[in-house]
């Protein structure tokens, strides 16, 4: 691994400045976004929400690139656990759910859906719920069962929830419901 970009990852910032910057870096230099996404996969390594919080922002201007990767990603998917790695890898899942360019085998999207799923009943915080909900409703046009299992889970304990949440559970069922 290039311990000059690791570095560099590391030293990197939740600011917006400090993720373009390595955005950028990655965009530029295709050879690291290897590097990026080794960090990214371990979540061993201390700095992986940091090379997530990256990819989000990469993956956001050119999703192809993880096309290579998609099947280690969607294998990955379940072993993450730091919340701030969760919300960009539920982001993630949603670029993943709303392409038109990417083809996602039914296994994909089985290991999205029970991830997602996953968050939503472990109660994940607000930004990497709403992700998910929306990752989930598109897939629930093709997977008919998930609307009834994303119904389930966003009606439960609904009132306990942050306002914030209750708007993206509102958004969902509302769609779910047209």
């Amino acid at each position: 691994m290039n311990s000059i970009y690791y570095k560099q990852v590391a030293e990197s910032t939740a600011h917006r400045k400090s993720r373009e910057k390595n955005k950028n870096f990655a965009l530029k230099n295709p050879d690291f976004l290897f590097v990026l996404i080794q960090i990214a996969f371990d979540t061993t390594d201390k700095n992986h929400h940091k090379a997530c919080w990256i990819l989000e922002l990469v993956f956001e201007e050119q999703l192809l690139l993880l096309e290579p990767y998609l099947a280690q990603f969607c294998t990955k998917l379940s072993s993450y656990t730091n919340e701030s790695a969760i919300r960009s890898i539920a982001k993630i899942c949603m670029f993943l759910t709303k392409s038109k360019t990417i083809h996602l085998s039914n296994k994909q999207e089985k290991q999205i859906i029970e991830t997602c799923l996953d968050w939503l009943i472990n109660d994940a915080k607000v930004a990497p719920a709403a992700y998910a909900m929306r990752a989930l409703f598109i897939l629930s046009k093709k997977h008919i069962w998930v609307r009834d299992a994303l119904q389930e889970v966003l009606a439960r304990d609904f009132s306990k929830h942050s306002p914030g949440y209750q708007f993206a559970v509102k958004d969902i069922l509302k769609k779910l419901n047209s």
